[in-house]
């Protein structure tokens, strides 16, 4: 696996936090030649950059990025490629929102929000970073969906539409990109400890530490998995989702947590 990232450049959305710093701390100790943290958080990226340069000089910089802007991630690929001398070999687009909110409340300028963060903050980054890709011969793009994408959860319907969409997205260009040896791999990071759980009430007692997430992550991906599942409850979502022998099952599952949701409580 360290052999896949050694010497390589890399650009993390939501690079100051959670999953996002894990990756970068992870890439970096495989011997990274270059990692460019991009977050909106101004202060949280000034302050993850500077431990990280401190600990691996020369090879970390911090963007501050708006990824629901275009113009911003075109800048910040630009400033990414001439800092690893031309080149980007990976591109995580791994900054999001979990958007808890029930349906009847949503406008639809939320609804605008919430695929500008989560689905086109990805499909910029995408398009600002194939022709870098394609003149140095190839590389690889993770998006960061979630298991909502195939167990969509009540009072989070703007989430799992998004990641259904990113899904959906990086499905099709794994094949459309397979032959000029540009690799896109749909993520799956599993329950995770990390910020996103805030407007949630707190992460459950079975959430992954962002370190133990982002190490699935990049194995996967090192092995050009299609969808990576980090965790074995997403993979047995993933199996049973629209399998019709669990279909029964699955509403029980799902129905619950809506009705513990709407009680008020995360309800998993």
């Amino acid at each position: 696996m360290k052999e896949y990232y050694e010497n390589k450049v890399a650009v993390v959305t939501g690079g100051a936090s959670g999953i996002g710093l894990a990756l970068c701390e992870l890439l970096l100790s495989f011997g990274a030649k270059a990692v460019v943290l991009a977050d909106i958080n101004a202060e949280k990226l000034k302050a993850e950059s500077a431990r990280l340069e401190s600990a691996y000089p020369g090879k970390v910089l911090g963007i501050q990025t708006d990824v629901s802007k275009q113009e911003s991630i075109n800048a910040m690929i630009q400033q990414a490629a001439k800092f690893g001398g031309g080149q980007i070999d990976f591109l995580f687009n791994n900054a999001g929102l979990g958007l808890l909110k029930a349906f009847d409340e949503t406008t639809d300028a939320d609804w605008k929000f919430a695929f500008d963060i989560n689905f086109f903050g990805a499909l910029y980054g995408i398009r600002a970073v194939l022709p870098i890709m394609r003149a140095q011969g190839g590389g690889h793009i993770a998006n960061t969906a979630s298991g909502a994408a195939f167990s969509p959860m009540a009072y989070q319907s703007m989430y799992s539409a998004t990641k259904s969409a990113l899904v959906g997205l990086t499905g099709s260009l794994r094949y459309e990109y397979w032959d000029e040896n540009i690799r896109f791999s749909t993520v799956i990071p599993g329950t995770v400890a990390t910020a996103i759980y805030d407007e949630l009430g707190g992460p459950p007692k079975s959430a992954i530490t962002p370190e133990e997430s982002a190490r699935g992550i990049l194995k996967g991906l090192a092995a050009n998995e299609r969808i990576v599942i980090v965790t074995e409850a997403d993979r047995n979502g993933a199996i049973n989702a629209f399998h019709p022998d669990t279909a029964k099952y699955t509403d029980e599952i799902l129905l619950d947590i809506a009705r513990q949701r709407r009680s008020g409580k995360l309800g998993f």
